[in-house]
């Protein structure tokens, strides 16, 4: 299979991106009149991860913008759009749970501090760090909640967030073609290194609402690490482009996602 990266540019990733807000719009909110019932260790790690998702994404499209490609700089925009929308759902689920929102947590703002002092390609691999744990989190929220307007919020941000994913690799796996083979081969275990601390820190700060969601730290930890396994041999080469998530527009993407069964491993981060 021909993964997005292989085609010339990012046209149809804004093509992909531009017919999700039409579909988001056209599909409306979800019914957040009939409430929720959580536990209170689920709302605690909803409330956290609102926090991470709900940033304005401007410090992202700079360095986009810097990059000198319109074509993906307009699509870093409505990726962070997608994100912003994100923290407004968790808010809004929060809310029918009868839980406020939280003004911030220690871990993210270290996470966006590290992401401000780095150049475009340092800014997507922490990002993808928290993109990827966001995929198993939501899964398990999806999945475990017991709740049915949980349930569907988590798995419209689980939709979007697989194809979060294989977008940032495609941006990444093109930044790292033209850099020498010393330091492509530094980059992977630095890369691994933040995401098994980041990870760690996610099990730790998280682990009761896991455990509540029917998914065990060791569990977790091993699922992320499998699906940043995938990711991180797409973007040097080693995996098969496109093996994370079909291309926009190809069946078994999007729609499919939205409709049904579990996908592969399972964080956003703030945009």
């Amino acid at each position: 299979m021909r993964g997005v990266g292989d085609r010339p540019g990012f046209e149809e990733w804004l093509r992909d991106f531009r017919a999700e807000a039409v579909r988001r719009e056209g599909d409306g909110d979800p019914g957040w009149a009939r409430g929720a019932r959580l536990d209170r260790r689920v709302l605690r790690s909803l409330q956290r991860f609102q926090v991470g998702e709900d940033g304005d994404g401007s410090n992202l499209m700079a360095k986009a913008a810097e990059a000198g490609d319109e074509v993906y700089a307009e699509a870093v925009r409505l990726f962070v759009a997608e994100e912003r929308n994100h923290a407004r759902m968790l808010a809004a689920l929060l809310a029918a749970a009868g839980a406020p929102t939280i003004a911030g947590h220690w871990s993210d703002a270290v996470f966006v501090r590290l992401r401000r002092v780095l150049g475009l390609r340092l800014e997507l691999m922490v990002l993808m760090v928290a993109e990827v744990i966001a995929l198993r989190y939501y899964r398990a929220v999806r999945d475990g909640s017991g709740d049915r307007l949980a349930s569907e919020v988590a798995g419209r941000i689980l939709a979007d967030e697989r194809r979060h994913v294989p977008f940032h690799r495609d941006r990444l796996r093109e930044s790292f073609r033209s850099l020498p083979g010393v330091v492509r081969a530094g980059a992977r275990p630095a890369w691994w290194t933040l995401m098994l601390g980041a990870c760690a820190v996610v099990v730790w700060d998280h682990g009761s609402a896991l455990r509540r969601l029917g998914v065990p730290r060791a569990v977790f930890a091993a699922d992320v690490a499998a699906l940043f396994a995938a990711v991180t041999g797409e973007v040097f080469g080693a995996g098969e482009a496109g093996s994370l998530t079909p291309p926009p527009g190809t069946p078994g993407g999007r729609r499919a996602v939205r409709g049904g069964g579990p996908p592969p491993g399972g964080a956003g981060g703030r945009a």
